[in-house]
C-alpha cells in the first residue's frame, strides 16, 4: 500500500522540478518524486554491503609525480575486481581512466579510496549499480 508524505523544498528547486516534470513528459509530482527516489537509492546502494558492478572515472594530471605508475601499481593490486579499463588523453597535461569494476563493495571503496589518495589525481567518482 502506497504511503503519503509531505516534502518542503525551496523554491529555486522547485522550479528546476517543474522544468524537469516538463522536460520528461511526467504530469505527476509523485511521479518525479517517486523516479528521483529509485535513482537515488541505486546510485547510493553499493555504498552498502553485497556486490555491485560499474565504473570508476579518474581524471588525473599526469605531469605531477609519477601518477600514472601509481595509478597503474594501484590497478594490479585489485585486478580481482578490476574487469577492464579505458584511457584518455584529454589535454597536454590531463588524462581520463575509466575502470570497469564488479565485485564486493567493500573492495570497490578500497580501490577508490587509493586512488583519491594519489597525489594528481584531480577527480574520482564511482558509478556504481547494486548487482544483486
Amino acid at each position: 500500500m502506497p504511503k503519503r508524505f509531505g516534502v518542503y523544498i525551496p523554491e529555486d528547486l522547485e522550479k528546476d522540478v517543474e522544468l524537469c516534470m516538463k522536460a520528461l513528459g511526467l504530469k505527476s509530482k509523485s511521479r518525479l518524486i517517486q523516479e528521483a527516489l529509485r535513482s537515488f537509492i541505486v546510485e547510493h546502494k553499493w555504498r552498502l554491503k553485497g556486490n555491485v558492478a560499474g565504473i570508476i572515472g579518474v581524471i588525473y594530471n599526469h605531469d605531477v609525480g609519477d601518477v600514472d605508475e601509481k595509478l597503474t601499481d594501484v590497478q594490479h593490486e585489485y585486478l580481482d575486481i578490476i574487469n577492464s579499463t579505458v584511457h584518455v588523453h584529454l589535454d597536454k597535461e590531463k588524462c581520463m581512466l575509466v575502470i570497469i569494476v564488479r565485485g564486493p563493495t567493500s573492495r570497490i571503496k578500497e580501490l577508490i579510496n587509493k586512488i583519491m589518495a594519489l597525489k594528481g589525481v584531480l577527480v574520482a567518482r564511482p558509478m556504481l549499480l547494486a548487482a544483486e
